[in-house]
């Protein structure tokens, strides 16, 4: 259940992100081929802004879930156990307190940005521009927690998540280059 459930996040997300930048690339290869026309769209820098933000916001759930931020996996592989157990969960409880700080925040953004709408798309609210900081933050909650039963049995282990894909890509492109 929990697997099949992270599936369908992974995937989900996956869509979504590719989906984002499609529109960013199509957005910047419109608003250049109008600039080079001796135009330019009034509008492109600041929803070009916001598709950013969303990128990296919806981008940063993704990783969340595959457990792709930056971290220091020997760091913590070098605390002896049980130690190091309460090393995670401590990481975890910080991180998810942020997250929950950060979708609060987020949410009375919005409630103040509440009957704004954008400068150059008027018919677009700020609101709804801004609703990827709560989104995004209860995304990564939700992402961090599918993703931690894995990572702690993992890391109880002693397992790498750095160190086996650092392998996995040595191993692979030594088969590219013959030395098997």
């Amino acid at each position: 259940m929990l697997n099949s459930l992270r599936r369908f996040f992974e995937v989900v997300l996956e869509y979504f992100v590719i989906f984002l930048m499609v529109i960013l690339t199509v957005i910047v290869v419109v608003a250049v081929i109008y600039r080079l026309l001796g135009s330019s769209l009034a509008w492109y820098d600041e929803v070009a802004a916001i598709l950013l933000a969303w990128i990296t916001y919806y981008g940063s759930a993704l990783a969340a879930l595959r457990r792709r931020h930056i971290g220091f996996d020997s760091v913590l592989l070098s605390i002896p156990m049980p130690t190091r157990m309460w090393a995670v969960a401590l990481a975890e409880a910080i991180t998810a307190g942020f997250f929950v700080l950060l979708a609060w925040a987020g949410y009375v953004v919005m409630t103040i940005l509440g009957g704004m709408s954008l400068v150059s798309l008027t018919w677009v609210p700020v609101s709804f521009t801004q609703s990827v900081i709560p989104v995004g933050a209860v995304l990564f909650l939700i992402c961090q927690a599918l993703s931690l039963p894995d990572y702690w049995r993992n890391t109880a282990r002693g397992v790498s998540l750095e160190h086996a894909e650092i392998e996995e890509e040595v191993e692979a492109e030594m088969k590219k280059a013959g030395n098997t």
